[in-house]
């Protein structure tokens, strides 16, 4: 592995943290934010900061408008934007559009790329992913698929419920996965102003980082054209894994942003605040967790830039994924914890950032598989590896 950063990647680390730190911070405490994540106008106005500066959409191909940042790059472009809660938001790479992206420039025809694909890159719309459930559907076992899609002439006809979907409210369309009639999984695209889609709630949710919530939505005689299947039909599960794989990986890297954030705003607080006569930092008890921060942050971020190098050669990168999901999300949760413990009574009040980044932070454990699914998966691999599995 090559851990050299070239000029124009410097580059453009350093216009992504400078606009990150001149300008998304400065909304923060932006009232047009409240607890299913900022609101339109908000995110609106960030996208049209970071257009008029070149630093939108990065991820996607440069014929698409971004700038076709290889996953490496991604790992260095998207911490200096998770620095901050908003700047995912601005730089329109925050989940579930920046996988829906991914999946779209990989799997969708040349006219599902046009109508969905490129307003989506330009930051005109936003999408949603629609695959899981409620009990008994599908969830970490993404083979309990229980909504149904059927063959009626020339079109698909869908029923099937779905929650925790990412960006449900305001989302200009929608990838849906649903089993066809012979047991097998397809993907659907479809507009959300359709009179078959139903965003039935927004769900009351630990973080409030994703414009449009988590919601809850009903598919009651969706009609999606057959033109609309993404990809082939019965290959839904494929395309997850070509989704999902990177998913995993760029929230890794937007998470080690905001981790790190927080571990800065506990290094300021506790070399300038005294207690018993010296600074914080100079007691033992504060000093080690401050160290065991730079220790989980280091083999975060190694991790992360392992598992990037494998996508870049061709590799598919799911044990990778896997491994550095497990490991990002509970070394970063740890980071974040004991910056909320070394700042006090600031660490758990709106006084600094930290406690919103905790909030958002703890469900980075469960979604996109939580911790014990990826860790059976990779147990999994070692059975096979050592012969226990044919």
């Amino acid at each position: 592995m090559d851990f050299a950063i070239d000029y124009q990647l410097q580059e453009l680390q350093e216009r992504t943290r400078c606009f990150v730190a001149e300008v998304v911070r400065g909304y923060e405490d932006d009232p047009r934010q409240d607890g299913h994540g900022p609101h339109e106008a908000l995110r609106d106005e960030l996208v049209a900061q970071a257009r008029e500066r070149g630093l939108l959409t990065p991820h996607a191909g440069i014929e698409l408008g971004g700038l076709g940042l290889t996953h490496v790059a991604k790992a260095i472009v998207f911490e200096e934007a998770g620095y901050s809660p908003l700047g995912p938001v601005a730089l329109n790479i925050h989940a579930p559009d920046e996988g829906n992206v991914h999946l779209l420039e990989q799997v969708a025809t040349e006219a599902q790329k046009e109508r969905w694909l490129k307003p989506l890159v330009d930051g005109r719309v936003r999408s949603c992913f629609c695959m899981t459930e409620p009990a008994p559907g599908a969830g970490s076992d993404p083979e309990m698929l229980q909504t149904c899609a059927r063959r009626d002439g020339d079109d698909y006809v869908i029923d099937g419920l779905k929650w925790f979907i990412t960006g449900a409210r305001g989302a200009g369309f929608a990838i849906i996965m649903a089993r066809t009639e012979d047991g097998e999984a397809t993907m659907f695209l479809a507009d959300m102003d359709q009179p078959g889609i139903h965003v039935e709630r927004l769900m009351e949710s630990l973080d409030s980082c994703f414009t449009g919530g988590h919601g809850v939505i009903r598919f009651e005689g969706l009609r999606v054209p057959a033109q609309n299947v993404l990809g082939e039909v019965g290959k839904g599960f494929r395309y997850a894994q070509v989704r999902l794989a990177p998913a995993r990986l760029t929230h890794c890297m937007r998470w080690l942003g905001q981790a790190r954030r927080a571990h800065d705003e506990a290094v300021d607080y506790t070399t300038r605040r005294q207690a018993f006569g010296k600074r914080l930092i100079e007691h033992e008890g504060v000093g080690f967790q401050l160290a065991d921060n730079e220790l989980d942050l280091h083999s975060a971020r190694l991790a992360i830039w392992h598992c990037a190098w494998v996508l870049d050669q061709g590799g598919k990168g799911r044990h990778e994924s896997s491994v550095a999901k497990v490991l990002c999300s509970e070394a970063l949760w740890r980071v974040v914890d004991r910056s909320v413990q070394v700042l006090g009574g600031s660490g758990v009040t709106g006084e600094r950032i930290v406690s919103r980044i905790f909030r958002d932070l703890r469900a980075f454990r469960i979604y996109d598989g939580p911790s014990e699914t990826h860790r059976w998966s990779i147990s999994k691999r070692i059975d096979r590896q050592a012969g226990g599995q044919p």
